[in-house]
């Protein structure tokens, strides 16, 4: 049998990510990528033809099965329009992205079923599929970057919940009132993600890059400011680790980076966690990295 050959798009706010990916073997495969610039102007217009064009450039030679983009932001229960991509212009909200998508391809000649889904549910799909979920139907992924990304999959579906957003694990209240970027207060997001690390950090004069600041483990002004990450993180793991006994978590995103970042997560959400739940997080970096939303948004 011939392989299916699918391309998975991660739109993100700087770089658009593109993958032709086939599938037949045990595992799917990422067969080619194309990597661009997401337009500086984040238009609708622009970003579809980037999208397009990406495309194009992927299916030279190649019948296409399916195109899947992962998006970066809150989309509806049906998975057509956006609800709101937070770093992208207003004209994106309660857009028929599905229908733009769509007609972009068609104008380049290209006709393959289309879907979309969450940057972070991709995410969660494309590790069940290709990296460290594979055989496993109760995980989460984290993916801690600028903000904190989440994707839960439970009983081998993804959980997108009444209104199709759930798994906003980011989101989870932890402690305090700190305004969040949401609208919200106190969340995982406001105090574990890269953002507001660095924010910690540059006001105690210290490097706002993550991967320099966590090498600085053992200076106090630097630990001050890691505590609070590690902190926050380790209590959204036990929160959902309570909720939803996952057989692992799995931790990806450009901070995963750092050496013993899992293991620091884990050592402090012990505290946290009811003791039948103490040695039960099996807690995972990502093999795959970057390449988890490609594989699932293929394969939406």
């Amino acid at each position: 049998m011939m392989n299916a050959m699918k391309i998975g798009v991660d739109l993100g706010g700087h770089t658009l990510t593109s993958a032709l990916i086939s599938y037949g073997g045990p595992k799917p495969r990422i067969e080619k990528i194309d990597k661009s610039d997401t337009p500086r102007s984040r238009s609708v217009k622009d970003i579809m033809e980037a999208i397009a064009s990406a495309a194009e450039r992927l299916s030279d030679g190649h019948e296409i099965d399916a195109l899947g983009v992962a998006v970066p932001g809150m989309l509806n229960a049906d998975r057509r329009r956006a609800l709101r991509l937070p770093n992208f212009p207003v004209e994106w909200d309660d857009l028929d992205v599905l229908g733009a998508i769509e007609s972009a391809l068609a104008s380049r000649g290209i006709r393959a079923p289309v879907g979309i889904e969450n940057d972070a549910n991709c995410y969660a799909l494309g590790e069940g599929s290709a990296g460290e979920a594979v055989g496993i139907s109760d995980f989460v992924t984290f993916t801690m970057g600028t903000g904190i990304g989440c994707g839960i999959v439970n009983g081998g579906k993804l959980l997108t919940g009444a209104h199709g957003m759930a798994g906003e694990g980011g989101h989870v209240v932890v402690r305090g009132d700190a305004p969040c970027g949401c609208g919200g207060k106190g969340h995982s997001e406001t105090l574990a993600a890269a953002d507001g690390t660095s924010a910690r950090a540059v006001a105690k004069g210290l490097p706002e890059d993550f991967e320099k600041l966590w090498r600085m483990r053992g200076d106090p002004a630097a630990d001050e400011v890691l505590d609070v990450t590690i902190d926050a993180m380790a209590r959204t793991v036990a929160t959902v680790c309570h909720l939803l006994d996952p057989e692992i978590v799995i931790i990806g995103g450009g901070m995963s980076k750092a050496e013993g970042i899992a293991d620091a997560i884990k050592s402090k959400s012990t505290e946290y966690l009811s003791r039948p739940f103490k040695n039960l997080p099996d807690i995972r970096i990502s093999r795959i990295g970057s390449d988890a939303a490609l594989y699932g948004a293929a394969n939406i």
